[in-house]
This record gives C-alpha cells, sequence and structure tokens, in this order.
C-alpha cells in the first residue's frame, strides 16, 4: 500500500500450495506425486480453484484494504489471463491438470492499475477451452513480470535469500550475475528448491525485467528494506 502512495504500479501474484494441502487433507482426497510433481486430477483442480481464487486470494485482498489500500482479486481464469497446455513430466509422464503457461493477457491487469487498484492475481491458468491448470507461481509471476515491462521483480519466500551454505544463514549472497548461474548450479550453490526461483528469475530478465529479486518475506518490512535502503535485503539477480 505505501508503494502504491509514493507512485508505483505493484501488482502482487501469489500461490498457496500449503493452503492447497490443508484442504485435500480435510477433504480426504489423496496427494499423489510422480517423480516429485504433484498429479492434479479433476478433483485437486477444483480445490486449486477453490483455494487460490476464493480463500487466498479474497483474504489478500482484505488485508490489503484494512492497510488502507484499494485492491482487486483476479486470477488466470479472467479474460484468459493465463492460457496454458498441459504440461508433462521429465520422462513424459502425466500429470494430470498441470499446465505450462503459453500466453499471458495483461490488459485486466493494466485496467485494474489504470483504475488506481491494486491487482491481486490467483495464479490458476486455463487452456482455449476454459479447463483449468495448477501452474507454478512463481513462474506465472516471472512471466506476468516480463509481459508488463515490469521495473523489479521480487519474489517473497520464507528462507533468507540464496545461501553459498544452505545451513548457514551468515553465508547469504547479496547478488548475482546470469553469467553466475550455471557455475553455482553445477557447484551445487544453486540447488532444490532454489532452481525453479533463479530461473524464473532469468525468465523475467530475458524478458526484458532489468531487476530480481528472492527476499525473506518473514522480515518485518523486508519489501521496504529491498527497495528503499543501500543493504538492501536477500538476493539481487541482475
Amino acid at each position: 500500500v505505501l508503494l502504491k502512495l509514493l507512485g508505483m504500479r505493484p501488482v502482487l501474484s501469489h500461490g498457496g500450495g500449503p493452503g492447497i494441502n490443508k484442504m485435500l487433507e480435510t477433504l480426504n482426497i489423496p496427494v499423489q506425486f510422480i517423480n516429485g510433481l504433484r498429479y492434479t486430477d479433476e478433483n485437486t483442480i477444483d480445490v486449486v480453484k477453490m483455494v487460490l481464487a476464493g480463500k487466498a486470494n479474497k483474504e489478500l485482498v482484505t488485508l490489503l484494504g484494512q492497510a488502507g489500500g484499494q485492491a482487486v482479486g483476479l486470477c488466470g481464469l479472467d479474460e484468459k489471463m493465463l492460457l496454458a497446455e498441459r504440461a508433462y513430466g521429465e520422462n513424459d509422464e502425466d500429470l494430470g491438470y498441470v499446465g505450462k503457461i503459453t500466453k499471458v493477457n495483461t490488459k485486466p491487469i493494466t485496467d485494474a492499475l489504470n483504475n488506481n487498484v491494486i491487482p491481486v492475481i490467483a495464479t490458476v491458468a486455463c487452456d482455449e477451452k476454459g479447463q483449468a491448470y495448477n501452474v507454478n507461481a512463481d513462474t506465472a509471476a516471472s512471466r506476468i513480470a516480463a509481459e508488463l515491462k515490469a521495473e523489479n521483480l521480487i519474489l517473497l519466500t520464507d528462507i533468507a535469500g540464496l545461501l553459498r551454505d544452505k545451513d548457514d544463514p551468515s553465508t547469504l549472497i547479496s547478488s548475482v550475475n546470469v553469467s553466475e548461474v550455471p557455475f553455482m548450479k553445477k557447484r551445487g550453490i544453486i540447488s532444490g528448491g532454489m532452481i525453479p526461483k533463479i530461473d524464473c528469475c532469468l525468465t523475467a530478465l530475458e524478458g526484458g525485467v532489468p531487476r530480481t529479486h528472492i527476499i525473506d518475506g518473514r522480515v518485518p518490512h523486508s519489501l521496504l528494506i529491498e527497495m528503499f535502503s543501500d543493504r538492501g535485503i536477500g538476493t539481487m539477480i541482475y
């Protein structure tokens, strides 16, 4: 809300994996993984839509309103904002309704921005026929940022940033040039869950976004520290 008041045009996009898992558990819907990737059947995609576009999205809109801002909830199904096709595993495994984004329609986002409200986007996608797909939220954010020609992509996460030693927060790497990424992957510095986040930053950079950051959303005001202080916070990929 403060960024908005200062004349910036923030766009907030979100996933909601833990909420989806909790609802699946409540409804006794089995969670199935194929080589580490969640299989999304018809029941699961219904829960994904319900939790992301319903619960999580509206909770964020409400919080922004309570903070004195104006926000509108959107999802990738609105005006076919996020178009996707079926994605498959590395060895062509069927993952059900898991999607790969093929196109971003920015009109509903820019309409919201031009109406002076903060767009809050639930990252569920659909195909041309309207079939919903579960898509990676970070990937969706990077594609949206690139299509909007955003000045900055900031991924808020629950770790300090990229660490040279994943068990030692004092080994935070404050900045990484894209040319260093292959070497860091080879050395195992970029590994596990950090690989898709770094790859999303690369997607945004390739799409024309000048700067990308991975920061710790658990730190109070981490977004403001990143934007307005010399020391910054987390890891910048440039």
